[in-house]
């Protein structure tokens, strides 16, 4: 259809759901459209920017946010149009889902032109739905479609992260007086688990407010449908913004067990080598008084000396022990 990489996909809108590809040609009289258009362009092809500024004729500003390599979820309103940015969980093979893509959107009612650095998934989505006849009807409804696709998609992430953390906290509350835990093994899942939802929360949080801000715009092209859509987003970030800080909440909680948990057994092993240091050093004492290479030392010539030495070295650890117990340290 285009022989254009910078073109990633570009779908004139039929008001009834339904999309057709537009060739190149159609693309550089875009304007002249009486329909809806949506063009999805690749950031990191060279003629992108070319395309921006001569074909679609945008402002200098607008083309860098469209263009820009790190941005966080935003919402701008212009004279003529609106900059939104994006951002969703990471889902493409091999890629860690904290390492959230990006998508650049410039809406003005008749046309939407979107931007990204990496494949998403949620624009696959709106495809597929184009081509089933069940799309957006306007850009208005495209755009909402698309971060409520993004939004969904961290569900699956969102809930697996919760799921750790629980497990986490179920294996070490859970393991007194059962199979003992490896607290070295919860240590790095829990470290993982935070990192993974403090980085997704630097940016869900402000995504909830770019989402919000376009709600309450005044613009022709958010209509009661695409008003609601907005909403029900909104809604839906903001609850994965409050389990991303129960998520937090519980791995505080499970590292402040587990800090309990190894100070408990650096304790335990501290009694235990102390106990032992106790009970030996009356014995060292000994044995080491009868072993230095002097003359005198009482026993050296009697066969039954070593035996006598062995044997009150034992009743010296009974008495010991009992001192020990009478005085519950043991």
């Amino acid at each position: 259809m285009l022989d254009h990489p910078e073109v990633v996909c570009a779908y004139e809108l039929n008001g009834r759901g339904q999309g057709h590809e537009v060739n190149w040609d159609a693309l550089l009289n875009w304007s002249q459209s009486k329909k809806p258009v949506w063009v999805h362009l690749d950031c990191a092809h060279e003629a992108t920017e070319a395309w921006l500024r001569d074909v679609a004729k945008l402002d200098t500003f607008v083309i860098d946010g469209l263009l820009a390599e790190e941005s966080r979820p935003r919402c701008d309103a212009y004279d003529d149009g609106v900059l939104l940015v994006l951002r969703g969980v990471n889902l493409n093979p091999g890629a860690d889902p904290e390492d959230m893509v990006s998508v650049r959107i410039w809406i003005d009612g008749k046309s939407v032109i979107s931007t990204r650095f990496r494949h998403l998934m949620a624009v696959e989505d709106i495809r597929a739905q184009l081509a089933a006849g069940k799309g957006p009807v306007s850009t208005g409804h495209l755009v909402a479609r698309l971060a409520a696709s993004m939004t969904e998609r961290m569900g699956p992430t969102i809930e697996e992260l919760s799921d750790l953390v629980v497990e986490l906290e179920d294996q070490l509350i859970g393991s007194d007086g059962g199979e003992p835990v490896e607290l070295r093994d919860v240590r790095y899942k829990l470290i993982e688990s935070r990192r993974v939802a403090i980085a997704l929360r630097r940016y869900i949080n402000p995504q909830r407010d770019a989402l919000l801000r376009l709600s309450q715009l005044d613009e022709a092209w958010i209509d009661d449908r695409v008003l609601g859509r907005l909403r029900e987003t909104v809604d839906r970030v903001t609850r994965i913004t409050e389990e991303l800080d129960e998520i937090r909440e519980r791995s505080a909680v499970v590292q402040d067990e587990l800090a309990n948990r190894i100070s408990q057994r650096m304790e335990r092993t501290m009694y235990t080598l102390t106990v032992v240091a106790t009970i030996m050093l009356p014995l060292g004492f000994i044995t080491g008084l009868l072993g230095i290479n002097v003359g005198g030392i009482p026993g050296t010539e009697s066969p039954w000396a070593f035996w006598a030495v062995c044997a009150g070295l034992v009743i010296i650890v009974v008495l010991e022990v009992i001192f020990l117990r009478r005085h519950k340290w043991i």
